[in-house]
């Protein structure tokens, strides 16, 4: 991903970007929660690791739920509609 992309997915300037990569500034802390939420961490997860600490993988469902949050609502939507099918559906194999 470009750092005009990541930039804008953060709503910042790739320029805020390259500072952070080469080390001249540090992100905020409101930039470091959605950098976090990106990555699938938590912001106190990404704190240890830029710590040097050991940081475990997320699982995978908490990986999808981070997702979820930074999704266009458009694409939740989409999400939504398929969960619901898929409860319509197994409702009606058991009967229901």
């Amino acid at each position: 991903m470009s750092q005009r992309a990541f930039g804008k997915l953060l709503g910042v300037s790739a320029t805020a970007v390259q500072l952070w990569e080469r080390g001249d500034t540090v992100p905020d802390t409101e930039n470091l929660a959605k950098i976090a939420v990106r990555s699938g961490y938590t912001l106190e997860e990404l704190l240890g690791f830029l710590e040097g600490k050991p940081v475990s993988e997320p699982s995978e469902i908490n990986q999808i739920l981070n997702k979820i949050k930074v999704m266009p609502l458009s694409q939740v939507a989409m999400i939504s509609r398929a969960v619901a099918d898929r409860f319509s559906e197994e409702a009606e194999s058991l009967g229901a």
